[in-house]
């Protein structure tokens, strides 16, 4: 096609309008090279997602660590802990641990 044949499509006038194509040079500046653009605010959305989650996952566990701490302020769920977790044994008591995977 020659110059003068484009210049007379419609697409060919709406696009060369100066107007048009510094709204366009702004949009694609601002979804892309702008500190602010829309990628810098998806990769930070995603990181808000992602530390929400964590959030949610932290407050999980700190409530169940408050249930195992008021459940460990009686003395004998500590003791049965103690011997559970930590083999421990009262004097004069033998404990036999027994491992499941040995046994033929």
């Amino acid at each position: 096609m020659k110059l003068k044949e484009l210049r007379n499509k419609r697409w060919f006038k709406i696009l060369s309008n100066r107007y048009v194509l510094i709204l366009m040079i702004f949009a694609f500046w601002m979804f892309f090279l702008d500190s602010n653009s829309w990628l810098v605010h998806h990769e930070l959305d995603q990181e808000i997602n992602e530390l929400q989650t964590n959030k949610e996952y932290y407050n999980k566990e700190i409530s169940k660590d408050k249930l195992i701490i008021n459940k460990l302020n009686d003395s004998f769920e500590l003791e049965s802990y103690a011997r559970q977790n930590y083999y421990m044994k009262r004097p004069n008591e033998d404990i036999y641990i027994i491992e499941y995977d040995t046994i033929k």
